[in-house]
Order: C-alpha cells, then sequence, then structure tokens
C-alpha cells in the first residue's frame, strides 16, 4: 500500500500562479477547479489512499512566536476567497481533507507522514509537495517527497543531495539560512553553502562550537560565521522552533490509514462540479470509481 499526503495549500496557489493573469483575476473558481483536475489525475493513476493538508487561515500559532511569521496580507483576494471552497469540493470528491487552524497544513501532513508510517502494511508514504520544509519528514526510502510539477521524488539520500543534510537538520538549516515564504531571517552572514558544510559535521545548532576552530569543517568566513551564531543563539533557537513541524495534529489521521481510503466521489460532488463549472470531473471520477469496482 502507497500513502499519498497532498499539500493543499501549495496546490491551490500553484493553480492560481498558473492561470493567465486575467483568468486568475476574473474567476472565483478556476484555482479550485485545477486542484480537483489535479487530485482526480492521481487517483486516475492508481492512489488508493490520499489525504489532503490545508490551512483554513493561513496565521497560525507562529505568528504569536514571531511578528514577521507569514500571514495572508498580500494574497490575491479572489485566491483567498477560494480556501474553503477547495476545501469543500475535496471533500465532495471523496478525499479526505485536513484543514488546519492553529497549525498549518505542513504541520498537518508531518502527522500524517509520521502516523501513516507506523502501519506495517504501508510500503511507502509519499508527501507531495516540493516545500522545503517538508524535507525534515523524509525517511530513508519509506518517507519520499514529490515534487508532481517537476516528477522528482527524493528520499533520504535526494534530500541530502539537494540540502547538502539529512532530514533530521533541515529545520536547523532553514533557523541558519532563513526561509522568505515563512517570513524569518536566519542568522547574519549564514547561507547555504556555510550552513550545510557545518551541519553535515554537527547535526545541529546546539552541537555546533563556539569556537571555529573546533567545527573541524573549513568554511569561509568562519570566524564571522561563529560571532554571528555566538550572539544569535537565541534569535537561531526561536527560528529553529518556527522551521520544525508539529507531528501531533489533532484529529489527522486519528484512526489509521483506512479512514483515507479512497471509495468515490461522495454524494454532492455532482452538484459540487456544477459550482465548478466542470462536469467533465464528474464523469471521470465516476470512470475512475467503476474502475475500481469493475
Amino acid at each position: 500500500m502507497q500513502v499519498h499526503l497532498i499539500d493543499g495549500t501549495y496546490e491551490i496557489f500553484r493553480q492560481h500562479m498558473g492561470l493567465p493573469s486575467e483568468v486568475a483575476a476574473a474567476s472565483t473558481r478556476a484555482a479550485t477547479r485545477g486542484v480537483v483536475r489535479s487530485v482526480l489525475e492521481l487517483l486516475g493513476d492508481g492512489a488508493t489512499h490520499v489525504g489532503v493538508a490545508t490551512d483554513t487561515v493561513i496565521e497560525s500559532f507562529r505568528n504569536d512566536l514571531w511578528p514577521g511569521y507569514k500571514t495572508g496580507a498580500g494574497i490575491d483576494p479572489v485566491l483567498l476567497d477560494q480556501f474553503p471552497l477547495l476545501e469543500e469540493a475535496l471533500a465532495a470528491l471523496g478525499v479526505t481533507v485536513w484543514g488546519m487552524v492553529e497549525l498549518e497544513a505542513d504541520d498537518g501532513l508531518a502527522t500524517a507522514a509520521d502516523r501513516a508510517a507506523r502501519d506495517d502494511r504501508v510500503d511507502r508514504v509519499i508527501v507531495c509537495t516540493p516545500d522545503k520544509d517538508l524535507a525534515q519528514c523524509v525517511s530513508g526510502t519509506r518517507i519520499v517527497q514529490l515534487d508532481r510539477r517537476q516528477g522528482i521524488t527524493r528520499d533520504e539520500d535526494g534530500v541530502r543531495e539537494r540540502f547538502g543534510v539529512g532530514p533530521a537538520s533541515i529545520p536547523d538549516y532553514l533557523a541558519l539560512v532563513g526561509d522568505t515564504a515563512d517570513g524569518f531571517p536566519g542568522l547574519p552572514g549564514w547561507g547555504a553553502k556555510s550552513a550545510a558544510t557545518v551541519l553535515a559535521r554537527h547535526g545541529h545548532i546546539d552541537a555546533i562550537p563556539d569556537d571555529p576552530a573546533d567545527w573541524d569543517v573549513t568554511v569561509r568566513g568562519a570566524a564571522r560565521l561563529a560571532d554571528a551564531l555566538r550572539e544569535g543563539r537565541e534569535a537561531a533557537a526561536l527560528f529553529l522552533d518556527l522551521a520544525t513541524l508539529r507531528r501531533e495534529a489533532p484529529g489527522v489521521l486519528a484512526d489509521g490509514v483506512d479512514e483515507i481510503a479512497w471509495t468515490g466521489p461522495a454524494e454532492g460532488f455532482a452538484a459540487m462540479c456544477r459550482t465548478l463549472d466542470a462536469p467533465d470531473l464528474e464523469r471521470r471520477a465516476d470512470e475512475v470509481a467503476e474502475a475500481r469496482t469493475g
């Protein structure tokens, strides 16, 4: 059995940004329609157990920890207004949706990945998002990350190849280099190369010595970086907390992977397809469901 976990927030942003500007500005349903079509395509390709995590609201508990953390400000209202519709549409398709409020969609995915991997019937958990935050959830070849747009799957070796560190060090990596998408800056001077080099040797920020002579690796500007770390350890600890995904999201796979087995569209899917102006999706969903039982 394979489990597919989808970042619904990323998907709706991807669909919206991929539309011609005039369509994106005018349509209140196009991005949602695109996500439903994309998920149905995954089901048509044979996915059997599918869960989608979404941000019901953009803000989360992390906004209380760091004032500059990402908010809904600046997001196209046409897109933002589709968030509730997306959850309704996916539920009508018969797909399990975890809408996050206090936590974020990433936390929901991390929770689902962790819980699904505990089931001995599951051969592989596929986290469908290119978001670098989710790289911390990858484990060997059992939990992998899939960028569906580029067709790239990353297991643990793939994460190490991309970032220079393993999954367990990803939160530390982000704490040092910052994450502009999430709105925290990292420490002055620390970049991808220096962070990867030092963390590949020491694993975690707390294990990095204050004295660069003890780093056992060669890094350009080591003295300056060591000063920034020594003076910024409190900030680094905060950024590490922001970057660390929570894996105890309430209600996510609480009853195990059987709850996300797709058995076909729900009774209200036909009406939802009319709302989305997409009668072809109703026909396609019925075809996929019939192929499972035929």
